[in-house]
């Protein structure tokens, strides 16, 4: 007999149960979805807003109430794209965009800063403010729920909607992009589910002119899609969370209570799980969206084979640093403005994109690790190009490039200052390398996993591509007994708490 109670929890948003592309409830029910999908995916219009219904309720099931949110944030970029086109005056454009910009960014600081700003402004005049959630008071007013209105919770996935948001509006200030016209059509780019929580951050003009094409995907387009989901769920559930939890978070947690070679272990770990998070994530979204009908922009690519900064950058989170350079360097002057300015534009662009992660001084330091080694870069650059091209120096610099990506991660990942000084403090004073042959023992699955994860990486591209290739072709019989294989492997390493996507919080 149908539990009734059972039946309506699968429409209810739970705390405990987020819809995550790792549990298999989000899979069962994308499965429905692909099934409800045959009936209109031949008709655009009934299509698109089939696609951007389902988007809603997905965000709904991970985030809640949030959703009203989003709603707010597709109706007023697509008002104030639309009022930047429609007004004939530059004046006028330019403060319909300023205001519109700015309205974004007030959502952003208030769910991100509001705390940072409220104690900064308590330490600087001896003040006692405390924050206020007007949405939490407002919804207990509506609903007769008891939130928690001195504590502000960062909605998920709220800076990639925000930032896809501005750059919509910037596009369509600078003609880069035509204005959406219809709310509903605006309201599904900017919902999209697969990209939505944790990117990539996706042009308008790069994905309107999709939701206006006939569905279509090929046999290959499938088998790629396939892949890539394949790929996302290893490199997230065995590369991310099974090091996470088996490892890397334990030592980060307190590395005093660690020596050397756990700690530094537990950074090159921290390399290979946020890689394995994000691009796994990203990897999922663009094979979902393939099977939709809808191409995403690749956002990684190999990061730790990058041989500089500035390469690291082009491998990296590519949907991001594409939009700080388009939206932030450029605008500030990029390299047009002479040497010294061409510096302090990279420096602020890359400790905005710090604090983007986060109001902790960490992020700042972070962002200052990249900022000044890219203006360092910049100096050296005479000196490189009189440089020989050979595998020995490019090795040493890919090597150098990952050890200072690895610095950054330290205060990226660490959970406060004190533990960053702890883990430099262990690394410099408690390392032996007889303890790494321990460590091997001491963890053989972790660290098996670690060295398949860098292996992997490693490979060259055309190798990548082969294997790539080799499973798009396959007939569809083996692609199920690899898909099976593969589900078999995630059950072994699944583990029994979830493991959000890092990125969400940010």
């Amino acid at each position: 007999m149908l539990d009734l109670n059972a039946f309506l929890d699968l429409f209810r948003y739970s705390d405990n149960a987020p819809w995550l592309f790792t549990r298999y409830g989000f899979w069962v029910f994308f499965v429905v979805v692909l099934a409800f999908y045959s009936l209109v995916y031949k008709h655009v219009r009934r299509r698109n807003i089939y696609l951007l219904l389902f988007s809603l309720f997905f965000y709904y099931k991970t985030g809640g109430w949030f959703c009203g949110l989003l709603v707010f944030s597709c109706l007023a970029n697509y008002i104030f794209g639309y009022a930047v086109w429609a007004a004939k005056r530059v004046v006028t454009k330019k403060i319909m965009l300023a205001v519109g910009v700015a309205l974004n960014l007030s959502v952003l600081a208030y769910f991100k800063y509001a705390f940072f700003f409220t104690g900064m402004l308590n330490r600087f005049f001896s003040a006692e403010f405390e924050v206020f959630n007007w949405l939490a008071h407002g919804w207990n007013g509506l609903t007769g729920s008891e939130t928690d209105t001195f504590n502000i919770i960062l909605p998920v996935g709220i800076s990639f909607f925000t930032f896809q948001g501005i750059s919509y509006l910037v596009d369509v200030y600078r003609k880069d992009s035509d204005v959406v016209k219809n709310v509903f059509d605006f309201s599904f780019y900017l919902s999209f589910f697969p990209q939505l929580v944790a990117g990539p951050i996706v042009r308008a003009s790069a994905f309107i002119p999709q939701l206006h094409r006939a569905y279509s995907i090929t046999k290959q387009e499938f088998g790629h899609a396939v892949f890539l989901i394949l790929a996302g769920l290893v490199k997230k559930m065995v590369l991310s969370d099974y090091l996470a939890v088996n490892f890397i978070d334990r030592v980060f947690s307190t590395p005093g209570a660690y020596s050397g070679a756990e700690n530094l272990m537990a950074v090159y770990g921290y390399a290979l799980q946020i890689y394995g998070d994000f691009s796994g994530y990203t990897d999922i979204a663009i094979g979902v969206a393939l099977l939709l009908g809808f191409k995403l922009p690749v956002n990684f690519n190999s990061p730790y084979k990058a041989h500089s900064l500035t390469n690291f950058w082009h491998r990296w989170h590519i949907s991001l640093s594409t939009w700080l350079r388009d939206y932030l360097y450029i605008p500030l002057g990029g390299n047009r403005k002479g040497k010294m300015r061409t510096h302090i534009n990279l420096l602020v662009t890359m400790l905005l994109g710090g604090i983007w992660h986060g109001a902790n001084i960490r992020f700042l330091i972070w962002g200052g690790i990249h900022g000044l080694g890219l203006v360092v870069e910049k100096l050296l650059t005479p000196l490189r190009k009189r440089m020989p091209v050979n595998r020995v120096l490019t090795a040493i610099f890919v090597f150098f490039t990952f050890h200072l990506v690895c610095l950054g991660w330290i205060f990226f990942r660490a959970e406060s200052f004190a533990g960053v000084q702890q883990m430099f403090f262990q690394i410099r004073y408690s390392f032996t390398f007889d303890a790494l042959l321990e460590l091997w023992l001491a963890y053989p699955l972790v660290f098996g996993v670690m060295l398949f994860g860098f292996v992997v990486h490693g490979l060259p591209a055309r190798f990548q591509e082969r294997v790539r290739g080799l499973f798009i072709e396959m007939p569809i019989w083996l692609k199920a007994f690899i898909v099976l294989a593969v589900l078999f492997i995630l059950k072994f390493f699944e583990q029994a708490e979830i493991q959000p996507f890092i990125y969400f919080r940010f």
